[in-house]
């Protein structure tokens, strides 16, 4: 069955979108300094105020897209001058003083609005760890969880099948997570062996396969919330993709694991 003109227009958006966003992002991270921080503390701003038009059902006042804003920015400010523990730290009570502050001007919504400083700090905080280590671990990173959705997209499309979560998303399918799944494998093997060495690939590959899997439970989250909240897209930011949390949602989960895991075994691409 053919696709319809509205299909076939939409992935053209999607397309054109990353075409022009993946290059920029690429080269930002390439240039690091402050630079790399002030675009991922803005993208982490705008996705907390996604965030709270989300869960608040309506665009969130000014004062909630101050305090949310404030908080996104000590976090990077203490992250990028003192470490990840001191924007560990900073975020923690950040969160714990944006929801007493919702909950006092709203009348206890409950603690879904303040979430959204974590899910976006944790991975504010992550990115600029990674990158004290140099570009290599962030772009790496990136590429595994582009392929992700690549292969998603694509083999979800392509074979079909059976539904992997479709009272979350109708739309994924198992074959779409295995084929995610093996092209990340492929992209960081073939990745860590450009950006590192050649005998990485053998662990860099299966490692990629399991933050793929990390990547698309961070994907199915999202569309849990939205679905929850009777919402399509977070936003409409960006042609084709929706708004930033439905474009960064795998990344979310991702970063974060992937901090951990390089702290803990003292991973380097140096």
């Amino acid at each position: 069955m053919p696709s319809k003109p509205g299909k076939r227009s939409n992935l053209a958006l999607r397309i054109l979108s990353s075409l022009v966003l993946g290059p920029l992002i690429l080269a930002v991270v390439a240039i690091g300094s402050w630079v790399f921080a002030v675009i991922i503390a803005l993208l982490a701003v705008l996705g907390v105020d996604e965030w709270l038009r989300l869960v608040l059902r309506r665009p969130p006042p000014g004062w909630a897209r101050a305090g949310a804003g404030l908080g996104i920015l000590a976090v990077t400010i203490a992250t990028a001058w003192a470490g990840a523990v001191a924007g560990l730290v900073v975020l923690a009570v950040a969160t714990a003083l944006f929801d007493i502050l919702v909950n006092l001007r709203l009348g206890t919504p409950g603690r879904m609005p303040a979430l959204g400083l974590p899910y976006l700090g944790l991975t504010v905080v992550a990115l600029l760890h990674l990158r004290q280590d140099g570009w290599q671990p962030v772009i790496w990173l990136l590429l595994v969880v582009w392929a992700t959705d690549i292969g998603g997209y694509v083999f979800g499309r392509w074979i079909g099948g059976p539904k992997l979560a479709p009272r979350l998303s109708p739309k994924k399918t198992w074959a779409g997570l295995i084929g995610g799944a093996g092209l990340a494998a492929l992209a960081g093997g073939v990745a860590i062996a450009v950006l590192h060495r050649a005998g990485a690939a053998l662990i860099a590959g299966p490692g990629a396969a399991l933050l793929a899997l990390v990547a698309q439970a961070g994907d199915l989250v999202e569309s849990a919330v939205k679905r929850h909240y009777g919402a399509k897209d977070s936003g409409n930011l960006i042609p084709g993709h929706g708004g930033v949390l439905d474009r960064i949602d795998g990344l979310l989960a991702a970063a974060p694991v992937f901090a951990v895991f390089t702290a803990l075994l003292d991973a380097s691409f140096r």
